[in-house]
C-alpha cells in the first residue's frame, strides 16, 4: 500500500507552481528557501519522478507536476474546507441540534423551548424525531438523536438520564360526569368506567396498568389512542374518561372543559428527563438546550 503524501509538501508544492519562484515559495510558506528543496526533492522521490523543470531562477511544471496540481488543489481546498466546518462546529449557534422527543413533550414542551433556544442559536439546524420513551433511548444509543426528552425508565449504563421535573397522573373527566358532581371518585365504580387510554405500547400506559394491577382493580379499556389530543376531545365529549398528567391538559382544565380527579390515596407520579450518550462530550448547544428545558419546567 502506498504512503500517504505529506500534505505541508502538497502545500509548498502548489505554492511553488504559483510563483514559479523558491524564494517566493519559502516566504510564502514561512519555511527556508532551502527547507523548500528538500521538500521538493523528498515528495520527488516519494513519487519516483520529476515534478519540476528548473531553468535559472524560474521553475515549471514537468507532465507529471501538472497532473499532481490538479490533486493536490482539491486536496488542500478539501482539507481547508474540514478545518472551517470543524471550527464552525465549535461556536455558539454553528453546529446541528437532533432532538428526540414524546409526542406530548413535542406538544407542550418543546415549542416554547425551541423557541426561546432559537433566538439565541438562529444558525443552529435543529431536527426532530418522535417516538415512545422506548423507541427515544433506542435513538440515542445508535446516536441518531443526541437528546432525547422522554420518560425515565431503565437504561443501559451508556445512557445517563439528566431529572428536570416529576408530574402526576390524574383521571380525567368530562364536566358532567357523576363523579364531578359526587366531589371525588367511588372506587366501586373505577371497573364500570370506559377508559380512553394512551397506545398500549407506551411506557405511560404500562404505568397506568402496573398501578391499577397493584390496587385490585381492573379497567375497562374501551380504546386505545396514539394521540393525546383526540383522546381529550373524545373525553370532552363523554365518551369515556382517561388517565392523562394535568400539564397535558393545562388549557381544558383552565377553562372548565375537563376536569382533574386524583387516582387514589396512592399518587402515581412519572418522572421526565433528558437522555444523552454519557461517553460524549455535551456540545455548547445542547447544554443551552438542556438548561433552557430545565427553567422551563421549573415549579412543574
Amino acid at each position: 500500500m502506498s504512503e500517504i503524501l505529506d500534505s505541508r509538501q502538497l502545500r509548498t508544492f502548489v505554492s511553488l507552481a504559483r510563483t514559479g519562484s523558491f524564494t517566493a515559495t519559502a516566504k510564502e510558506v514561512f519555511i527556508t528557501q532551502s527547507a523548500v528543496s528538500h521538500s521538493m526533492r523528498a515528495l520527488e522521490g516519494e513519487l519516483g519522478c520529476r515534478l519540476l523543470n528548473r531553468v535559472g531562477k524560474k521553475t515549471t511544471l514537468t507532465l507529471e507536476g501538472e497532473h499532481l496540481l490538479q490533486h493536490a488543489t482539491k486536496i488542500l481546498s478539501d482539507m481547508n474546507a474540514a478545518r472551517e466546518k470543524i471550527e464552525k462546529l465549535g461556536r455558539w449557534g454553528e453546529t446541528r441540534l437532533r432532538i428526540g422527543a414524546t409526542l406530548s413533550a413535542c406538544q407542550h414542551l418543546l415549542p416554547g423551548v425551541l423557541r426561546e433556544f432559537k433566538k439565541s442559536h438562529p444558525k443552529c439546524r435543529v431536527t426532530l424525531e418522535t417516538g415512545d420513551s422506548v423507541a427515544l433511548a433506542e435513538a440515542v444509543r445508535e446516536q441518531r438523536i443526541d437528546l432525547a426528552l422522554t420518560l425515565s425508565a431503565h437504561h443501559e449504563p451508556s445512557l445517563e438520564f439528566v431529572p428536570l421535573f416529576q408530574d402526576e397522573l390524574m383521571f380525567i373527566v368530562d364536566p358532567k360526569h357523576p363523579w364531578v358532581e359526587a366531589g371525588g371518585v367511588a372506587r366501586p365504580e373505577i371497573p364500570k368506567q370506559h377508559f380512553i387510554l394512551y397506545s398500549r405500547a407506551s411506557q405511560t400506559f404500562r404505568a397506568v396498568e402496573h398501578y391499577f394491577r397493584e390496587e385490585g382493580v381492573a379497567l375497562n379499556s374501551a380504546m386505545e389512542l396514539g394521540s393525546i389530543e383526540t383522546i381529550k376531545e373524545l373525553v370532552k365529549i363523554g365518551m369515556g374518561i382517561s388517565v392523562l398528567a394535568t400539564w397535558i391538559a393545562r388549557e381544558e382544565l383552565k377553562d372548565g372543559s375537563l376536569v382533574a380527579l386524583p387516582l387514589g390515596r396512592r399518587k402515581l407520579r412519572r418522572e421526565w428527563g433528558v437522555l444523552h450518550w454519557r461517553e460524549r462530550s455535551l456540545s455548547l448547544p445542547e447544554t443551552e438546550f438542556m438548561k433552557i428545558c430545565r427553567d422551563r419546567t421549573k415549579g412543574m
